[in-house]
Parts: C-alpha cells; sequence; structure tokens
C-alpha cells in the first residue's frame, strides 16, 4: 500500500504524469523530451530521477545517448490492464498539453525515420567548403529564384529588404512590411535607385499588417518572427493576408540560452522550438506543416536555424 501511495504522489504533478504517459508510448531520450515538453533539461533531469528512483521509468545507455521508458509494471506482463496507468491517460487527457504532447511526439517519431534529412544535412553542411569551379551560393541562388512562380510575396519583417528586392527579380510583385521608418525609407529609396518597380514598402507592425486581406500567396518571415512580440498574432496576420491556398514560410532561430542576443540584436524572442513553430502554425489555421533544421553555426554561440512552411 506503501509504494501506491507514494507512486500516486509522485504522479499528482502533471508534468510527470505527462512524461510516463509519453514513456508508456515510446521509449525517449531527454533531447527528444525536451522537444516534446518545452521543459527545460534541469527540471526535465530532476522528474526523470524522481521517477526512476521510485522505479517507475527505466533508462538505458545506447552510445552516448540515454533512453528512457515506462518500467513495465506486472499487470502489463500478465497481459491485464493497469489501473494506474488506464487512470493517469484519462487525467492527462483533461490537460490542455495533451493534443500537443500528441503532435509533438508524432513529430518526434517522424524525425526518426526522416533519414533522408540527415543525410541532406551532411550534404548541406559540405557545400562550399571544397572549392568545385562554378559552383557559390550566389549562382545556387539565382537558380532557386528561377523556380519562383510569379505570385505576390509579403516579406514580413523585410529590413531594408535585401531579400525583398532578390524576389521582386522574379516575383509578380512583392510587398515589404518592416516598422522602421528609417528601413522603409532607406529600402524604397534603393529599390526607386535600381528600378525595381515591383516591389512596394509599407511601414507596419508584424501583428497588425497593412495588408488587405488573401492579397498575397505567399507570407515570408525571414529572421523576424523573433521580434514579434506575440508570435501567435503575427502568424495569424500572416494566414488572414494569403489567399486561400497561399503559403507562409518562416525561417528563423531554434530556441537558444544566449542571451545577449536581446541586447545585441533586439530581439524579443530566443528562438523556437520545432514543437513551437507548429503549434503557431497549427492553432491560426494553416495546414500540411513542414519543419525542419536547416543549417547550424560553426562559431559559438553555433545558432542554428529552422525553417518551416504550411499551406492556407
Amino acid at each position: 500500500m506503501t509504494s501506491i501511495l507514494k507512486s500516486l504522489r509522485m504522479l499528482a504533478d502533471p508534468s510527470r504524469a505527462r512524461i510516463v504517459v509519453l514513456l508508456e508510448q515510446e521509449e525517449l531520450s531527454v533531447a527528444e523530451l525536451q522537444e516534446i515538453l518545452g521543459m527545460g533539461q534541469s527540471t526535465l533531469s530532476t522528474h526523470l530521477a524522481q521517477l526512476k528512483r521510485e522505479r517507475i521509468v527505466d533508462a538505458r545507455r545506447i552510445g552516448k545517448n540515454v533512453l528512457y521508458r515506462l518500467r513495465t509494471p506486472s499487470a502489463a506482463e500478465r497481459g491485464q490492464a493497469d489501473p494506474l496507468m488506464l487512470l493517469l491517460r484519462e487525467a492527462t487527457a483533461e490537460l490542455p498539453e495533451s493534443d500537443d504532447d500528441t503532435e509533438a511526439l508524432q513529430l518526434v517519431r517522424a524525425k526518426r525515420r526522416d533519414r533522408a534529412r540527415s543525410y541532406f544535412d551532411q550534404l548541406a553542411g559540405r557545400f562550399g567548403r571544397e572549392y568545385v569551379p562554378g559552383r557559390s551560393w550566389k549562382g545556387l541562388a539565382e537558380t532557386l529564384l528561377m523556380l519562383l512562380p510569379r505570385v505576390a510575396v509579403a516579406d514580413l519583417g523585410a529590413g531594408e529588404g535585401t531579400i525583398a528586392q532578390l524576389l521582386a527579380r522574379r516575383a509578380r510583385r512583392v510587398i515589404a512590411v518592416d516598422n522602421s521608418d528609417k528601413m522603409v525609407s532607406y529600402g524604397a529609396e534603393l529599390a526607386r535607385r535600381h528600378g525595381v518597380r515591383n516591389l512596394e514598402y509599407r511601414e507596419g507592425d508584424l501583428e497588425d499588417l497593412p495588408v488587405r486581406d488573401g492579397e498575397v500567396e505567399v507570407a515570408l518571415f525571414s529572421q523576424s518572427l523573433h521580434h514579434a512580440q506575440h508570435p501567435q498574432r503575427a502568424v495569424g496576420e500572416a494566414f488572414r493576408i494569403l489567399r486561400p491556398g497561399g503559403r507562409i514560410i518562416i525561417l528563423d532561430l531554434v530556441r537558444h540560452s544566449f542571451e545577449q542576443a536581446r541586447e545585441l540584436y533586439a530581439d524579443v524572442w530566443l528562438g523556437f522550438t520545432e514543437v513551437e513553430i507548429r503549434r503557431l502554425l497549427k492553432k491560426a489555421g494553416f495546414r500540411n506543416l513542414h519543419t525542419g533544421v536547416v543549417h547550424r553555426e560553426a562559431r559559438s554561440p553555433h545558432f542554428e536555424t529552422i525553417l518551416a512552411a504550411a499551406d492556407k
């Protein structure tokens, strides 16, 4: 009876309950649990240590990784339903994070299956390190621009408009939005000087875009979403300005701990996890979500870049 009461007290904590329900479904590493739960490593490790001490979860090492799993209960070994787990599943289903946990677990499983991504990550890492005559990032960018259909694009948080002006070479029309009047003035003057007539600069906030409903087919956040006070509102605004069938593209930082970025770059958010980005997109109404980490900087603090795309 004492052990049952101790287990009940241990599992009364919502965070530990979520961990146990996840580990019942899949053996997971600390990093994977962090990604799913959005929990700090030290907090998560404390919970896991407590659960392991009470013999609720087991751990095994594979190379450098430690994988955690639910300790097989005697009832399950006899082919019977475990009443404690039945109760725990029902309890966690009432938590607001329940659906997010399920979706995030599916994402982790998908990543495990995605061996091609690992290969192409390595391939991308070699690009530019070895000299090949005629191969350059500029050449690749120009080639990819030719694949862009002639659509209307909104570059949200455009700054001086470097990307907007590149897009304007191929897009039917580009609207560059920034909340800095100096950036807007500078970008507009640069476009005028270079004779770029299909590029329009508009001053405005990411969370209240000066763009009509359904005015564009592509909405782009290029390293700008982490400057929004309320990222969910910004993504919702992108949904509003897109035509049905339009696409949102987000290029941003993976969540990091480089606090100096707040002062150095005026960052409001220290990046986002894939789970957080997918949550923002899903809540705004987007579908056909695709996310992945596409770059990791070699220099400290080793910023990583996440690319996300979804359809309206």
